[in-house]
């Protein structure tokens, strides 16, 4: 099936090929891209529509002399079987095999780690001008999707770049009119407008009536269709920004990408090609739905993806339910998402409340802020985001809410380990960052009613409030429909032990639990990092010889470390041991497997406590609880 892409081991393989062969190159690496993800699961839709651009990009470009820069990275499983690592697609986002986005240490061609959106402008201008102060003639070109163009650094980038007239630079806008969710703003509605305004549609609709019946003729037209559409549509704003605007141009089409690619490699100063593809492209139930197929699990491309039966409700879906409860009761609230409606859980809220909804595209700064603006106002909003995207908003977040003590609702999702996405989209230090922020308070439902419950309590609270809760199911704990307020700042012990208490935060109450009855220790649900039970932490402290916290966010500044503070102002000295995620980024691996790794099982948990307690001096421990 795969004769052809068999010989491409480089780039350099690739262009040694006719061009006559790129089309069924393109056929058969897009079925290698469907039959790969459909045995290990990762994103499809955004890498069937990038087989063309791929292709066209390494054929054109020196690679990897010159720069690729693919934005956020999820568009780049071409790209990686392209430059050399066809036969480790089975490994995908799977422990120690090779990650979904690009990597700088996995391949020389993986020129910027990207899985963030918008950072591919500004990284290739800085590539661009230090092979220009290097005395290097090379490109640095830059791959970004419409959805990702909605940020503010992208345009920071533009600003940037327009001023450096000999900069070796190309940014190609991957326009595919969906980003996760669908893309929203002013700039999306531009960019639709350049392939759909009525006067372009009519024009080429008529031209191929009237020039269809001469085929020859036919042929040139369509040649000249790209420069048609520049005088009906020219690409003003980008040109503003002091680039050469080229496009739009047909994404798929090879005999267009090429010979446009050789041109612009021609021309000096910053260039900009548009370029329109489709998300799914040559697979059928891909492309009739993008956002199913966008990150799949493994799957049989014949049948598709299979609905499964439901099973235990995921934190996200508890938010979700909470959401369209709560706004029911209360009219002010309103829904936040940086074009993660998915992601977080607000399909339904949007179909509810399509007025109290507002999905503010790729802008977690904006996101912050806009909020803030509106709990000014006497509005409650409540914004939902991951947790490795809030980082992105953490100077709104302290002087725009923090500071004004404003009751802005954080729900923060995949907050720990978050399995193949990896490093790049784990939520490990949102314990760390937010706790030493005044004016906000810090949750961590153990299970899902607890999150529905301290997601009420945080709500009704009149400053900034953040709950914190991990990816997939809980330990399967029944949703309660009535919602009621916890006591605040109030943990609870769990189970009552001897010598050892466990403080547990989270996610890790449950295999604590398991440990805890190992070793008939104390087992104590926190709930809050912040504010801190000290009371309770107090009492465990006198009662007991050793003190364990475990939490599912680095060690360094967590909930530990709250507790270590908060026990020295109490002037007690008890014994510490600290379990959590180290001062390491973690690679992209099964969740479950990920935790054993770190000690953050039930069973590490235990083998840490028990290591510990051996090396107590016997003279030291209490004697009872």
């Amino acid at each position: 099936m795969y004769e052809l892409l068999k010989t491409i081991d480089s780039p350099a393989d690739l262009r040694k090929l006719p061009r006559k062969d790129l089309p069924q190159l393109a056929k058969e690496l897009r079925g290698y891209v469907l039959e790969s993800v459909a045995q290990t699961g990762g994103h499809l839709s955004s890498n069937l529509g990038t087989v063309e651009l791929t292709i066209a990009l390494h054929y054109v470009f020196n690679t990897p002399e010159d720069r690729l820069v693919w934005d956020v990275g999820h568009q780049t499983y071409p790209h990686k079987i392209l430059t050399g690592r066809r036969e480790r697609m089975g490994t995908l986002r799977q422990l120690d095999g090779i990650s979904g986005f690009p990597r700088r240490a996995e391949s020389e061609y993986d020129t910027f780690g990207t899985a963030h959106s918008s950072t591919s402008i500004s990284a290739a201008l800085g590539m661009a001008l230090a092979a220009r102060q290097k005395g290097e003639d090379r490109f640095a070109v830059a791959i970004i999707g419409d959805g990702a163009m909605t940020a503010g650094m992208a345009f920071e980038a533009m600003n940037n770049a327009g001023v450096h007239e000999d900069a070796r630079l190309l940014v190609i806008l991957n326009d595919n009119d969906m980003s996760i969710s669908p893309p929203v703003g002013a700039l999306n509605r531009y960019l639709a407008r350049l392939m759909s305004g009525r006067f372009y549609a009519a024009a080429r609709a008529a031209g191929e009536r009237v020039l269809g019946v001469v085929p020859p003729v036919w042929e040139l037209a369509k040649r000249l269709e790209e420069h048609a559409k520049g005088m009906v549509v020219p690409g003003t704003l980008f040109e503003e920004f002091g680039f050469n605007y080229i496009g739009p141009i047909d994404g798929h089409d090879l005999e267009s990408l090429i010979p446009t690619m050789m041109n612009l490699k021609a021309l000096k100063g910053p260039q900009f090609l548009h370029v329109v593809t489709r998300k799914g492209q040559g697979y059928k139930l891909a492309e009739a739905d993008p956002v199913l197929y966008h990150g799949p699990g493994k799957f049989d491309p014949a049948q598709g993806i299979v609905a499964k039966p439901a099973g235990k409700p995921t934190y996200t879906q508890v938010f979700g339910d909470w959401l369209c409860d709560m706004a029911e009761k209360d009219e002010r609230l309103v829904g936040i998402t940086p074009a993660m409606r998915e992601g977080s859980g607000m399909v339904e809220f949007e179909q509810r409340f399509p007025g109290r909804y507002y999905d503010v595209g790729i802008a977690e700064q904006h996101a912050l802020t806009f909020a803030a603006g509106m709990a000014c106002e006497g509005i409650k909003p409540v914004v939902a985001i991951y947790s490795t995207f809030l980082q992105r908003a953490y100077d709104q977040l302290i002087h725009d809410v923090a500071l004004q003590r404003l009751p802005v609702l954080l729900a923060i999702d995949r907050a720990g380990l978050v399995g193949a996405d990896g490093a790049t989209h784990a939520g490990s230090y949102d314990l760390s960052y937010l706790r030493c922020l005044p004016n906000v308070s810090v949750l961590a439902p153990s299970d899902e009613n607890e999150c529905r419950q301290m997601l009420y309590t945080g709500f009704l609270q009149d400053h900034t409030v953040a709950v914190r809760y991990p990816r997939g199911t809980g330990p399967g704990v029944a949703v309660q429909k009535e919602m009621s307020a916890l006591p605040w700042g109030k943990g609870e012990v769990r189970r009552n032990g001897r010598r050892v208490a466990i403080l547990a935060f989270g996610s890790m109450l449950a295999p604590a639990l398991v440990a805890g009855e190992s070793l008939d220790a104390t087992v104590v649900n926190m709930r809050f990092v912040k504010p801190l039970d000290t009371a309770l932490l107090e009492q465990m402290a006198v009662g007991h010889d050793l003190l364990v916290t475990v939490e599912e966010n680095v060690i360094a500044g967590g909930a530990g470390a709250a507790c270590a503070e908060a026990l020295a102002g109490l002037k007690l000295a008890t014994p510490m041991l600290y379990l959590g995620l180290p001062d390491q980024f973690i690679d992209h691996g099964d969740p479950a497997k990920l935790l054993a790794l770190q000690g953050l099982d039930a069973a590490g948990i235990q083998a840490s406590i028990s290591r510990r307690v051996q090396q107590m001096p016997v003279p030291a421990l209490k004697k009872t609880a």
